[in-house]
This record gives C-alpha cells, structure tokens and sequence, in this order.
C-alpha cells in the first residue's frame, strides 16, 4: 500500500499488532458438515486494493459492536447471506500482518463481516468454519466536526487528541469500519507508522501510487492537527500514535461527524 505520504509499506509487526487482544483465542465450532462447496480461484479477493460492486453495505454504519474479531486461517468465501447459493469474493489470512476483520451480526453457522474492499462499508457473510475468534475491548472514534479523534478501553476513555482531518474535497469517509493493519517504515520521513484502515478516499481513486487506503498516522507539523487538511487520512500527534499502537487489529474504528 501507498498512501498520501508516498512510499512502500512493509509487513505489520506482529507484537504490535497483537497487544490488547484477548490471549485465549478460540475457534468457531466445527461445521464442516453443512460448510458450502465453493471455488476460491473463481473469486475476487476483497483487500484493500479490490472493488467487489456485489458486496452488501453495511446497514448500521455508526454502530458499535461486541468487540468481536475473527481471523479466516486459510482463503474463506464471503457471500451476501448466509443462505445465498454463491459467493461474491474471497477474503485471505493476511493484510498487512494477520486479518482481523469486526463481526458485526451472527448467526448459527456464520458471523457478518466489515471489509477491506470498496466500497466503503463492504460487509460479507463467513461460514464460522475454521476461523480463529478474539476479542478486542478498544474502540477508536474519530469525529471530523471537531477534528478530533477518542481512544477508548472497556469503555473508558484514554485520551483525546486533535486531529487533522480530510479536506472539504477529500474527507474522511464516514460509517465504522476497523484497523486493518499496522506498519513500521522508516523512510518515510511524515510518519514511520502508519495505521491503515478498511476504508478508502470518497473522492480519490488513488493517491501516492496507492488505493486511497484512509490511515491514521502522525505528522511532524503539529498545526495540522485540528484542521481539515489530509487527502482523507487522520493525522494525529504522537502521544496519541503511540497509544494507538498498541490496539490490536480488527478493532473497531467510528468515524462521524461530530
């Protein structure tokens, strides 16, 4: 991925990635009996580079959830419902770092998803057949009135921080969606660390080479912080970066305009 800052990514640390989930992971009970049969290499792989027009929104876009994530181990269809015939796309073990994706709706045999794929809002429905399962007790809201940006733990607050925010021509997308990865890179001189999320520019099809993939990261003047500003990305100081590092993936991440 490249973002507004240009540059390659690499891989996401694990370490980072992983703090603050829950340690016991669990796995989804086995229902390899009623799992349906699909060819995979027929499929779109939904990442943050893909467009799966089929793929149903989400239909409660500020709402919270239970904090639960789950990991596909191995490349697992995704289908509109879970009683639909075919699937729409595929989603892989692996972003930046280990998929982590928000379950946002269940039911017996399969868990609703948010994805990484525009467009924004993108959900598809897993068999909850070999899945990992955790849980994360953060939440991240971001609020592009005040150009503002919450970290909460077991819904306590841990700090509020300004925010520089997308510009009135290339904002912020809106709805919830998830942290999708987390990157060290050190040459990029604007922010080394870089938090992807599962959502894209609106407006920007593209932009430092890359998807438009929206990110939280920081940035070394600190006058951007409270102002509309970013090609869509938020912009935080690094106080707050360094709080968000330590949130794992797939947490979920509100963005209103509050």
């Amino acid at each position: 991925m490249r973002n507004e800052r240009g540059g390659s990514s690499v891989p996401a640390l694990a370490v980072l990635v992983l703090l603050g989930v829950v340690a016991a992971i669990g796995i989804f009970g086995n229902k390899a009996s009623s799992a349906k049969t699909v060819d995979l290499s027929t499929l779109t792989a939904s990442t943050t580079a893909t467009t799966i027009p089929t793929a149903p929104l989400d239909t409660s876009p500020y709402s919270g959830t239970g904090g639960v994530v789950v990991h596909p181990r191995h490349e697992a269809a995704l289908f509109a419902s879970p009683d639909a015939d075919d699937a729409f796309g595929k989603i892989g073990p692996t972003q930046f770092g280990p998929t982590w994706l928000p379950v946002v709706d269940q039911t017996d045999g399969w868990v609703r998803v948010l994805l990484p794929s525009k467009p924004n809002r993108s959900t598809g429905w897993l068999q909850d057949t070999d899945l990992d399962r955790a849980s994360s007790s953060y939440l991240i809201r971001v609020h592009t009135s005040s150009r503002s940006l919450e970290l909460f733990l077991d819904n306590k607050s841990l700090g509020t921080w300004k925010a520089g925010v997308g510009a009135k021509k290339t904002p912020t997308p809106p709805g919830r969606t998830f942290l999708l990865g987390s990157i060290i890179d050190h040459k990029r001189s604007a922010s080394p660390i870089v938090l992807p999320l599962g959502a894209h520019s609106p407006t920007l099809d593209t932009f430092g080479g890359g998807p438009g993939t929206v990110a939280i990261h920081g940035w070394p003047n600190p006058h951007v912080f409270g102002a509309a500003i970013s090609a869509g990305c938020v912009r935080v100081p690094k106080a707050a970066l360094a709080d968000l590092q330590k949130v794992p993936l797939g947490t979920l991440v509100l963005i209103d305009s509050k």
